[in-house]
């Protein structure tokens, strides 16, 4: 702990610029393993990663990394270097310069936002803060939640108040699991509750980030990440609305996308698929309609955009039922194999996966279902599914005994022409079998 900065919090910024520091990161999953070491991979900057889960912490002490998207030796170099080290104590935040929450904001079943992780964790920490310590919210939520929300928690626990006592600040997380892009190359957007906030908060991403975005006050950075998720959202819904056209005109949505990503300004590609998963676009919007309605305005387009993408996979099961039925045989008692659960390609995470409501919808028509995806050996357990299921080996044997095989992710190590030309059929909602010329009649889009 710097005695300095304990009487002088004004001297923040300058600290968090320069000198040691030590950060904790509270929430080690996809957002907050991968920002961990990127801020720990900046010269003077060590990390305290905190998280409930004492596997976690477990496998970071032995420089293991349990996300398929993080690189295992970049984790082993940080513990190895003493750069990142993992606990479960939260009280440990006393240690730390900066404090960074990187906790779930999912929807409750009536779906309206759930802060409940966000308020359980300003509690845990607020006893345990000090003068001069930034506090970072990043996890994703509606304007006015650093404010109106952590704030009072954080102060009333602490005795403290933000932006005189301590510094508080919004800073979105733009994480992209499964992308080669570099975390620290990702442009920062970062507000903060006072002038004096912002700056110590900008000091300490400045170090670890390429860019970083100063915007006027926290409610602008956390619509801002709520208007990046709702403009893919309304995007993907409208070429999912357009898939379901083509399919009526006899077309192929993929080639007519193809055609008008051709124009070199005034368009940007969309792709359709089965629904939206992730832990953001199918859920963001929904933040934004709920805090636009305290507003008395109903955000029809948004809300729309959401109704569109989440009947996908109803639409998936359709076309599969459909298919199977064109081919003398009932949904119910066919043998069906999804081919991959994760929500995108090349990816572990099944957060809001439209392949588990595709597996749900079957199941409840009757069809016998098994899926294989290599990156999910079993279904994990989440908040709102119970599926208890595992990964079967995608054999010759397991493909030509099905009816029909369901392609709801498109992982890139599979070979789609072994897929094609063993299986029955395939309902393909990915056009991830666009390559292949060899039995396309067995191949039906969707």
């Amino acid at each position: 702990m710097n005695e300095a900065l304990e009487r002088e919090p004004q001297l923040a910024a300058t600290r968090l610029a320069s000198a040691e520091v030590r950060v904790a990161v509270i929430g080690l999953g996809y957002v907050g393993l991968p920002l961990a070491l990127t801020l720990g991979g900046a010269r003077g900057v060590s990390v305290l990663g905190i998280d409930v889960d004492p596997a976690k912490q477990a496998a970071l002490a032995e420089g293991r990394s349990y996300l398929r998207t993080v690189d295992g030796e970049a984790v082993a170099r940080a513990v190895r270097e003493r750069r990142l080290e993992a606990s479960v104590e939260l009280a440990r935040v006393r240690e730390c310069d900066a404090v960074i929450v990187c906790v779930p904001t999912p929807l409750s079943p009536q779906r309206e936002p759930d802060l409940s992780f966000v308020e359980e964790t300003a509690r845990a920490i607020a006893p345990h803060l000090r003068r001069g310590q930034l506090v970072v919210l990043e996890s994703t939520t509606y304007p006015g939640t650093t404010e109106e929300v952590l704030q009072p928690i954080l102060e009333a626990g602490s005795g403290l108040a933000a932006g005189r006592d301590f510094h508080l600040a919004f800073s979105p997380e733009r994480a992209d699991p499964g992308s080669d892009v570099p975390t620290r190359t990702i442009p920062k957007v970062v507000g903060g509750a006072t002038p004096r906030c912002l700056e110590a908060a900008l000091a300490l991403y400045g170090r670890a980030f390429d860019a970083v975005v100063p915007v006027s006050s926290t409610r602008v950075a956390e619509l801002s990440k709520l208007l990046e998720n709702v403009y893919r959202s309304v995007n993907i819904a409208l070429v999912n609305e357009l898939k379901v056209l083509c399919e009526r005109m006899g077309l192929d949505v993929w080639e007519v996308i193809a055609a008008a990503a051709t124009k070199p300004f005034g368009f940007m590609r969309f792709e359709p698929g089965p629904g939206l998963g992730g832990h953001c676009i199918p859920i963001d919007p929904f933040y934004l309609a709920w805090k636009a309605r305290q507003y008395g305005l109903p955000t029809r387009f948004i809300e729309l955009a959401g109704e569109i993408n989440a009947a996908m996979p109803q639409h998936v099961v359709q076309r599969t039922m459909d298919a199977l039925n064109e081919r003398g045989l009932a949904l119910k008692g066919a043998r069906v194999l999804v081919l991959g659960i994760a929500y995108k390609r090349d990816v572990d995470d099944v957060r809001e996966s439209p392949a588990v409501r595709i597996i749900e919808l079957l199941q409840e028509k009757g069809a016998l279902v098994v899926y294989h995806d290599p990156y999910v050996p079993r279904v994990p357990r989440m908040r709102q599914h119970r599926l208890d299921m595992v990964s079967v080996p995608l054999t010759d044997a397991a493909l030509e005994n099905c009816d029909v095989v369901v392609i709801a992710t498109d992982h890139g190590c599979i070979d789609y022409a072994r897929i094609v030309a063993r299986a029955p059929l395939v309902v393909d909602t990915r056009n991830a079998c666009h390559a292949v010329t060899v039995g396309r009649d067995r191949i039906v889009k969707s």
